[in-house]
């Protein structure tokens, strides 16, 4: 099979389209044969290794020292089931479904073999091979830090900084369906999608400090990487949360701290992989509670490019990357 692999760390440029084995199905296992997959911000910071402040040593004795220990890289996919090992009973070839690898990575290929009871589900009704392939990454880690840290209730009051990229633009179409009054922080071009998507106000990050602005919310998500305690605490109301999705391992360590002595929540770090989330999303998907944003579409055959759309810093929503037309 053909996939995008990835040898050493640096520019888009560095990953290359080679052919490799291709993965077999074990007794447990679904081999997909991928239809689209997306170009996130996490799969540019690997191949990059632009690791937030305090993380880089930890991360490259996790990923590999010089370059990614796994070569292909890749969290999120749609596709069609090729083949389903001896003992699965929940799928069977020719389904279609979308699945989320993760931290297992190597969604960039033409098949990717993944667990029966993985973080995976039928395409939702409705949805494109392309919608599809961008649901996991950015709306699991809104879902995780909104419903689950959080624990948003109906009638608070939401912002969303960085309201137009994959967590972000998937955070305000979920604090919407949990009926929370949500405020989006992004660039003046990207507002009125913002407003689209189920923002009640937004605020253009370049015209004015959301921080200083005098109005207080319930929930502040970070999706960027450039909100601190310190800077937004008079922005939280009294037992308000500040949720780092983005954040550097100084501001993750005093968290706990911080919670304990201000009567506010600090929270961060990883979102989990569940595949209830997954189902979820799908249901989510299906009642138009959700839709992924699509910033572009790129074949294959240029993946360098969608790593460059994504080191751009200019992206709405996912850079998807399409394997083969199926309609």
């Amino acid at each position: 099979m053909k996939a995008a692999v990835c040898k050493a760390y640096g520019g888009p440029d560095v990953v290359q389209l080679l052919d490799v084995p291709d993965p077999v199905a074990k007794p447990d296992e679904v081999l997909i044969r991928v239809v689209a997959t997306t170009v996130s911000s996490g799969d540019a910071r690997v191949r990059g290794a632009r690791f937030p402040s305090g993380f880089s040593l930890l991360a490259r004795v996790f990923l590999g020292l010089t370059g990614p220990r796994n070569q292909i890289l890749g969290t999120e996919l749609s596709g069609v089931v090729e083949a389903v090992g001896a003992n699965v009973t929940r799928y069977r070839p020719g389904d279609q479904v979308f699945a989320f690898s993760g931290a297992g990575m190597g969604c960039h290929a033409e098949l990717k073999a993944m667990p029966e009871d993985g973080v995976m589900a039928l395409v939702p009704v409705g949805v494109t091979f392309e919608e599809a392939a961008a649901i996991s990454f950015g709306a699991t880690t809104a879902l995780h830090f909104l419903r689950d840290v959080g624990k948003v209730q109906r009638g608070e009051r939401v912002l969303v900084n960085g309201a137009s990229g994959a967590v972000g633009s998937a955070a305000v179409q979920l604090a919407r369906h949990f009926g929370a009054h949500v405020t989006g922080v992004c660039s003046a071009a990207n507002a009125n999608l913002a407003r689209a998507l189920g923002a009640d106000a937004v605020i253009d990050y370049k015209a004015a400090d959301f921080a200083r602005s005098g109005t207080r919310w319930d929930i502040i998500l970070d999706t960027v990487g450039n909100v601190s305690f310190v800077r937004c605490r008079n922005a939280l109301n009294k037992n308000g949360r500040l949720l780092l999705a983005v954040g550097e391992l100084g501001d993750l360590l005093k968290a706990p701290f911080q919670s304990m002595t201000s009567g506010l929540k600090v929270a961060g770090g990883p979102a989990p992989e569940r595949a209830e989330d997954i189902i979820e999303l799908k249901r989510l998907c299906e009642t138009g509670a959700y839709k992924p944003v699509i910033d572009s579409r790129f074949a294959f055959d240029r993946i360098s490019e969608a790593h460059a759309r994504v080191d751009s810093e200019r992206k709405v929503g996912s850079v998807v990357v399409t394997m083969r037309d199926v309609r």
